[in-house]
């Protein structure tokens, strides 16, 4: 099963791509992986630092939605690039995730950066739930 692919014909001003996971586990790290290509060629990114953070909430879909617009977040804040994640989603009384990222401050002469992203849109956000597993559609305002 292919991790995620980027949608060209879909925006122009923007980025779109699907992400895919046979759980929402897996589903969740795919759709944070593009962000990390998008962002930087990951060959030059290392790993030297993580961060972990929790997030909740009662929908999937707006999980999804916080959890990856927190990725930006911590990009812009911490002026981090990232290379790794690790997910876990557990549902109590609302969905409750947690999530560990690897990566490197952003230093230019190291590393090959790409698109900076500003958010996460709503334009076309859908997660869906199939047969073979998770799909979900992303567009990235650049």
């Amino acid at each position: 099963m292919e991790k995620y692919k980027f949608l060209e014909e879909v925006a122009l001003a923007d980025i779109a791509y699907e992400a895919y996971g046979k759980d929402l586990n897996e589903l969740f790290e795919n759709a944070a992986l593009a962000i990390f290509e998008l962002s930087a060629n990951l060959d030059t990114v290392g790993t030297s630092q993580k961060i972990e953070f929790e997030l909740e909430n009662a929908r999937v879909e707006n999980l999804l939605y916080d959890f990856l617009s927190e990725i930006l977040f911590l990009k812009d804040s911490k002026y981090m690039v990232f290379k790794k994640v690790k997910v876990s989603i557990k549902e109590n009384k609302k969905l409750q995730l947690k999530a560990v990222l690897e990566g490197d401050t952003i230093n230019a002469k190291k590393q090959q950066l790409e698109n900076d992203i500003k958010a996460i849109t709503m334009h076309m956000f859908e997660l869906k739930k199939h047969k073979d597993g998770y799909k979900a559609t992303v567009v990235v305002d650049i």
